[in-house]
């Protein structure tokens, strides 16, 4: 639901949301000069410093352990939270509520099957947008920085880096305010807002005029309330439920009491910058001492022409002791230098898991493997990823089934289950899990107690519905429904009785009796000799 307001001022330059950001940019100011500092021992592209544009020509670290480890690290940390050809999280029915609903237990097969389309939904969403493009680039953003802002568009997801919002919070860690600047052309904004913008002034005044356009989502009792505005004139005014903003801000390491996070390189800035320092010294000391010098004695016989013009195996005049070569001699204090950033790089490779070896060089990544990367990373980075995945995982899940819904892409849960439960982590890591101890628990079952009591305590249909749900197989159209699995076998046993019926005569007799009392005969083709089963009605 929006509400479009054109033409309110802002009265006071208090309450523009422009004074606001101004205000709030004063405590983000330090955070933003740290993740430059990072990101020039990293990738300079990620943090320019102010006035730099498309013809800045950025300087490349001496070093390159810091971009390749942030790579590495937005990768393993992408495929753990996003991995491919499998959901990460998972829909569950809540116990409660299928109580409450009182259902048949056999109809909690048919709706996780139906959440089950809804997980796929989401995940063929997800494939056709560029959402993946969107998170590695929001994860770079965040191992180098700490920050990052996310919005959930129809198009896909939109990356706002820090230096183009700020962020509020209480002492908890919820967000009470997030206010996003951004610089648009006039001609880009829809025409209603355009002629809110001039009101009456010239339109050759903008034609082709960049103008500041701030975006403010506020907190409020039961949702948030967002406000857009555009040359000091409020243009748009939206109301979002708790659980239905589509901005989710990010950190990497929360600090309790602080606004925003601190990133992974801040932790390991001091050996990323010693790495430094000592690459580039041993390059230019390497490059000095390549440097080849002949020198002559000043009052020798040998003349330094001579030896200059001089081709390969010339014979000049002259004496060996009047020409030295200049030399270094600065192997000892290299090899010290070689010896310390050997640590640090290791230090550094331990730190960005550049020597990680959980994951095989394959085309397609198994759960089990993912599931490996995903521990890997929670013990490695102090419970980060555990912070991912309830800051970003399920309010993207949350505003991914709200658009999907509002689009209409999402097919009906089934029996009115409204409040669906979706588990994200390490247990929604855990669906191939579920398989195995299924498989388990039957064949534990069929070795123990036999086959036949098997087939008499269990329910088959719902036995392959699970096994079909935790595979991740959508069962619709291939399994047999009751009715024609009943027809199917009483052809079998109609067709049964008409061999035993052309085998036997007697048999054929006792069958036409049994089958005539319950209003059907027995029919023989006079062409063919085949016998069937026909309605005498």
């Amino acid at each position: 639901m929006q509400r479009y307001v054109y033409g309110d001022k802002v009265t006071e330059d208090k309450s523009s949301i422009q004074s606001q950001y101004n205000k709030l940019e004063l405590n983000r100011e330090t955070y933003l000069e740290r993740a430059r500092d990072c990101a020039k021992l990293t990738i300079p592209t990620l943090f320019p410093d102010k006035g730099n544009n498309e013809a800045t020509e950025y300087r490349t670290p001496y070093q390159s352990i810091g971009a390749r480890g942030v790579m590495n690290l937005a990768s393993k940390l992408m495929l753990a939270l996003f991995p491919p050809h499998a959901p990460f999280f998972r829909l569950s029915v809540d116990d409660l509520v299928f109580k409450q609903i009182q259902g048949d237990p056999r109809t909690k097969s048919s709706i996780e099957q139906g959440l089950q389309g809804i997980e796929k939904a989401i995940m063929d969403n997800m494939e056709v947008s560029n959402d993946r493009v969107a998170v590695y680039e929001a994860l770079k953003n965040l191992i180098v920085s700490g920050n990052v802002l996310l919005k959930l568009t129809e198009q896909g997801l939109r990356v706002y880096r820090l230096e183009n919002y700020v962020v509020k919070r209480d002492n908890q860690g919820n967000v009470l305010k997030i206010i996003i600047k951004e610089v648009v052309n006039l001609d880009t904004l829809p025409e209603k807002t355009r002629l809110a913008i001039i009101e009456g002034k010239a339109k050759e005044e903008y034609e082709n005029k960049e103008l500041d356009l701030y975006t403010c989502i506020k907190r409020e009792d039961k949702g948030y309330t967002l406000h857009q505005e555009c040359g000091k004139k409020i243009i748009l005014t939206t109301k979002y439920k708790l659980d239905g903003l589509p901005f989710i801000a990010l950190r990497f390491n929360r600090v309790d009491g602080m606004d925003y996070g601190r990133s992974h390189c801040e932790s390991y800035l001091g050996d990323l910058r010693s790495l430094e320092g000592l690459t580039r010294a041993i390059l230019e000391g390497s490059s000095a001492s390549a440097k080849m010098l002949f020198m002559v004695a000043p009052n020798g016989t040998t003349r330094a022409s001579s030896i200059a013009k001089a081709p390969n195996g010339a014979i000049i005049e002259g004496s060996s002791g009047d020409v030295s070569v200049l030399q270094a001699n600065k192997f000892a204090d290299f090899r010290v230098s070689f010896e310390m950033m050997n640590r640090i790089e290791q230090r550094l490779q331990y730190a960005f898991l550049l020597n990680s070896s959980v994951q095989r060089q394959a085309e397609r990544v198994t759960a089990t493997e993912v599931q490996l990367v995903a521990q890997e990373l929670q013990d490695a980075l102090g419970g980060v990823y555990g912070i991912l995945t309830t800051e970003f995982q399920l309010p993207y899940i949350n505003g991914k089934i709200n658009i999907l819904r509002e689009q209409k892409l999402l097919p009906d849960l089934p029996k009115k289950i409204v409040r669906p439960k979706i588990i994200v982590g390490l247990e929604a890591l855990g669906r191939a899990s579920d398989r195995l101890r299924l498989l388990q628990f039957m064949q534990d079952l069929a070795g123990t107690l036999g086959a036949e009591v098997l087939a008499q305590h269990i329910n088959l249909d719902d036995a392959i519905k699970k096994f079909a749900i935790a595979n991740g197989v959508d069962t619709q159209g291939l399994l047999k429904d009751q009715e024609q699995i009943q027809q199917e076998q009483q052809q079998a046993q109609q067709q049964q009785l008409a061999q035993q019926a052309l085998a036997d005569p007697r048999v054929a007799i006792e069958a036409g009796r049994h089958i005539t009392d319950s209003g059907k005969g027995l029919a023989l083709n006079n062409e063919t000799g085949d016998v069937s089963v026909e309605n005498m009605e």
